[in-house]
């Protein structure tokens, strides 16, 4: 939960900086952020992780101190980010041109109508697949253990080999993970009613 909480947040912001910077399609920073987002979509996360933990150190030696847990949340975050940027950018197309032209009739610059207005009416479109994305986010930190972060699989993969209860080892994590994953359910449902109400 520490590893998706954290990249959340992170994977949040760099989206949305990402989708804006897409959406006005800026000079140079376009390029690279559809370079970023193609290679992250288009490579496999356990690729990603072993790239940042094994790969980079090797390359820039500063990294060598980073630990498996960091490694785990940057990959996830970075991962992330490239989805939830395309997700984000889809959303503020979606909403009306008329909204910003509405703002900017009103004296509003280019900044204040996109965060007073055209962002909140895109975070409602938006909310659905951004909290489907968090919802795999937790999943996928099942991953961390093969970079050695002792997270609940790793727990659970030890606790197997010992005991040899390989079954209920592994039953026991998966009913885990979907009661996890069917409260975050609940909450994205309450969430949507709240951002719809006006509606």
């Amino acid at each position: 939960m520490q590893m998706a909480l954290i990249g959340v947040v992170f994977a949040l912001i760099i989206a949305i900086g990402l989708a804006v910077v897409r959406t006005f399609k800026v000079p140079v920073f376009n390029q690279l952020a559809m370079l970023f987002i193609s290679f992250f979509r288009g490579t496999p996360l356990l690729v990603q992780l072993f790239l940042l933990y094994y790969g980079l150190p090797r390359v820039f030696p500063i990294l060598i101190h980073m630990d498996a847990f960091t490694a785990s949340v940057i990959g996830l975050t970075l991962h992330f980010a490239a989805y939830k940027a395309e997700t984000i950018r889809a959303a503020i197309m979606a909403v009306d041109k008329s909204q910003m032209e509405a703002a900017l009739s009103t004296g509003m610059t280019t900044s204040q109508a996109m965060r007073r207005i055209v962002l909140p009416q895109a975070a409602r479109i938006a909310t659905p697949s951004l909290m489907n994305y968090f919802i795999d986010m937790i999943k996928s930190t099942s991953l961390a253990f093969t970079l050695g972060v002792t997270e609940i699989m790793a727990k659970t993969q030890m606790e197997a080999s010992s005991s040899f209860y390989f079954f209920e080892s592994y039953l026991a994590v998966a009913l885990i993970y979907w009661a996890v994953v069917m409260v975050f359910t609940q909450m994205q449902v309450h969430l949507e009613r709240y951002l719809n109400r006006a509606y």
